[in-house]
C-alpha cells in the first residue's frame, strides 16, 4: 500500500493506494500520527484506490477516528469503493465515520 499526502490550507488529504492490510498497519499508524501532530485541522482519507480492508486495518481506522478526536482534529473518509463500503456496512462501522462519495466535497466540507 502507498500513502501520499496533499495539503489544502488546514486540511490534509491522505491518499491510500492498494490493499489496506495488516502488513501496512504500522506504517499507516506512523504516517497518521505524524500528520495529526503536524497540526492539520482536518484529515480526509481518500480511499478511492483501496480495494480491500482487513480486520486489523478496520481497527486502525477506529483508532484514527479516536486519535483525531482526542487531538481536536476532524476525520472524513472519501471515495470508498463498493467492496470497502460493504465491509464497513457489514461490520456496522460505516455510521461511525463522516463519509463522502467524492474527495472534493469532503475537502470543501471543512470550509
Amino acid at each position: 500500500m502507498k500513502i501520499q499526502t496533499q495539503n489544502y490550507n488546514d486540511v490534509t488529504v491522505v491518499e491510500l493506494q492498494g490493499e489496506f492490510t495488516s502488513e501496512f498497519a504500522k506504517s499507516f499508524v506512523d504516517a497518521m500520527t505524524s500528520i495529526v501532530a503536524g497540526g492539520a485541522f482536518g484529515i480526509v482519507l481518500d480511499m478511492s484506490n483501496v480495494a480491500f480492508i482487513d480486520s486489523q486495518c478496520l481497527e486502525q481506522l477506529l483508532w484514527l477516528r479516536d486519535y483525531c478526536h482526542e487531538n481536536s482534529r476532524q476525520l472524513k473518509l472519501a471515495g470508498l469503493e463498493e467492496n470497502c463500503r460493504k465491509i464497513l456496512e457489514i461490520t456496522r462501522l460505516l455510521s461511525k465515520f463522516d463519509v463522502y462519495d467524492e474527495l472534493a466535497p469532503a475537502v470543501k466540507s471543512f470550509a
